[in-house]
């Protein structure tokens, strides 16, 4: 057997520079690149190593971890899951600082490779620098935090542990049903030791998704259930984006009418004019789609793991009599709420779906009354979004400006706050991809840099990143990265001076202003942040302007220009669009000296009461 002697980095860089996958009929790298910031548990190693092949896998440095993760998941997201990134950091904090994004790897089945640096296998120099010592157990390590929010784990304390974990977080991260986060803790002096390999651990591979198809007794039960139904209902879910099946629903949508709503990860699946879709559904819901959702008789997931959003924390499939069917390439999604299962990829559900059909429409009188309340609905968003004068305008007409300034191949990224619930709500996708949101684990502080690893995905369209001050505050070091690296975004930021939907939220459920805007904080100074002068230090080109007209003007400025900018506009915290929506189970405490509460919390009750009235 022919062998080559690598240090355990070498080894590692080389096989996953090696590993291919098939997009389109063509092979391409699985990773396009890698991220890294380097520290003592890193940088001997696996910095030597990622040196030597940075002309096929290319190593690119980032100012936070977390940060650098949250571009590397919105890369792979933006991507379908068909490539992904890797990310290291040194142990202890820098490894610690991915674990939150590894959680929203994790929760939105996005593909990351994570190689923190890790403790002395041989614990000779025990406690090394940053070591976390467990009392009680010795083999604890703080990358023992990766354990719950990582699809595979695996410390790596001998050089040849490599030749099965390597496959094994491939064979992960190209899953359909079980692709996530994976994370190889590497200790840093095995890094550096040497093995002899055989050479053929590092011949290319190609890597193909499966397109699983469904039971056949599955999807005559779900087509017999259509047939039976006078209001069926499709929920679209980011299932349906990640396995490229949009197409597919958008043809099955026009052939038999059965309405379509979105989930936040579902948004764009179709076209926001085409005949059949009704927009979001959920909490930060259309009026039509949530009418829908009460009045159907067949629910039908595809692609979503029915998060309380979308479901208004169950209430909106509570209804006795109605039937609901989770199409799914996880069986542990496709069982969700009690459903009738269809276990399979979402495309190829579709298309044997479509054929067991035939010529089957859905009933008249529901295609028109839906279509009636998407007309409804339209007319309601656009008086949401219509341009004002008012110095400090709402969310809703800021969305507004910024979607008639973009052309069709533009993307939003957003993240956290009450902006997630708007743009759901009001933006209008035009092609699929168009629409990039974060809602599963709603992290604020992905914005910024999810919007680099989407321009990074696909760097030929306009990249249009807008978020909260609260999140701009959160994390902003990836503006310095944006602009280093020539990968252009528009960053809009929309200072509410405070968390505005937190106070709305602290507020409906009875609760005193209190610790969310900065005026209702225990500040001894209110802080007057120029958010403006802050993106123009770390590169961008910015400006801080007053009204829609003047934003509208300067997103002209912001698509012009050649790199980086960002523009910060203030808006009123207490306005948010009342028009759609559904109940969000958030409980108001029991006893309380406010009345206000004490309302909040008799109205909750008498929401649960309803609901387990309806049995």
């Amino acid at each position: 057997m022919s062998t080559v002697r690598l240090t355990a980095a070498q080894a590692a860089v080389r096989y996953l520079a090696a590993q291919d996958v098939e997009v389109d009929g063509a092979s391409v790298p699985f990773f396009a690149g890698v991220w890294a910031i380097f520290g003592h548990g890193n940088v001997a190693g696996l910095g030597e190593a990622l040196h030597g092949v940075r002309e096929t896998l290319p190593t690119w440095r980032a100012h936070n971890e977390q940060a650098m993760a949250h571009a590397a998941i919105a890369y792979a997201k933006q991507k379908r899951r068909e490539r992904a990134m890797i990310c290291t950091t040194s142990i202890g904090p820098g490894a610690t600082n991915m674990v939150t994004a590894a959680a929203l790897a994790h929760v939105n089945r996005l593909p990351v490779l994570l190689l923190p640096g890790d403790v002395y296998a041989s614990r000779r120099p025990d406690p090394v620098l940053q070591q976390v010592e467990d009392f009680a157990d010795g083999t604890v390590s703080a990358n023992d935090c990766f354990r719950p929010v990582s699809r595979y784990f695996d410390r790596i304390t001998r050089p040849e542990q490599l030749l099965a974990a390597l496959p094994r977080a491939m064979a992960v991260l190209t899953d359909p049903a079980d692709c996530g986060p994976v994370t190889l803790a590497f200790c840093q002096d095995v890094q550096a030791q040497a093995y002899d390999w055989p050479e053929r651990v590092f011949a290319r591979r190609t890597w193909r998704r499966r397109r699983s198809p469904a039971d056949p007794r599955e999807i005559a039960g779900l087509a017999q259930r259509l047939r039976e139904a006078k209001a069926p209902l499709i929920v679209a879910g980011g299932g349906v984006l990640y396995g490229r099946a949009e197409a597919a629903l958008a043809a099955f949508a026009a052939r038999t009418g059965v309405p379509v709503a979105e989930t936040q990860a579902g948004k764009g699946a179709l076209a926001w004019d085409h005949a059949a879709s009704l927009g979001a559904i959920g909490v930060t819901g259309t009026s039509a789609a949530n009418a829908a959702a009460a009045a159907a008789d067949l629910v039908v997931g595809v692609g979503t793991r029915l998060q309380d959003f979308t479901t208004g924390s169950r209430a909106l499939f509570a209804h006795p009599g109605r039937v609901l069917t989770q199409v799914n390439v996880a069986a542990f999604d496709a069982h969700k709420h009690d459903a009738e299962p269809v276990v399979g990829d979402a495309g190829a559900v579709l298309e044997a779906l479509s054929e067991a059909l035939g010529d089957w429409r859905a009933p008249k009188a529901w295609i028109e009354r839906a279509k009636a309340g998407v007309a409804s609905w339209n007319a309601e968003a656009e008086v949401a979004m219509r341009a004002s004068e008012a110095p400090r305008p709402s969310d809703a007409q800021v969305i507004g400006a910024v979607w008639r300034a973009m052309d069709e191949d533009a993307v939003v990224v957003c993240a956290a706050g009450g902006l997630p619930g708007e743009l759901h709500k009001l933006w209008r996708p035009r092609r699929p991809g168009g629409y990039h949101l974060e809602y599963g684990y709603s992290c604020m502080g992905y914005e910024i840099a999810g919007g680099l690893g989407v321009k990074l995905a696909e760097p030929d369209r306009e990249v249009v990143v807008m978020l909260g001050d609260g999140s701009y505050l959160m994390m902003n070091s990836e503006i310095a990265t944006s602009v280093a690296m020539g990968k252009k975004l528009i960053v809009v930021v929309l200072d509410n001076r405070g968390f505005g939907c937190i106070d709305r939220l602290q507020r409906e459920t009875g609760g005193a202003p209190f610790n969310n805007l900065l005026a209702d904080a225990a500040y001894e100074t209110v802080p007057a942040i120029d958010f403006a002068a802050h993106a123009a230090s770390l590169g961008a080109r910015s400006e801080k302007v007053t009204g829609v007209a003047a934003l509208e003007a300067a997103l002209v400025r912001a698509r012009a220009s050649d790199r980086t900018y960002a523009i910060v506009v203030e808006t009123d915290p207490a306005i948010s669009t009342t028009a759609g929506g559904a109940w969000w189970d958030v409980a108001a405490p029991e006893v309380s000296e406010r009345a206000e509460a004490r309302a909040a919390r008799a109205a909750y009750e008498a929401r649960l009461a309803d609901l387990q009235g309806r049995g």
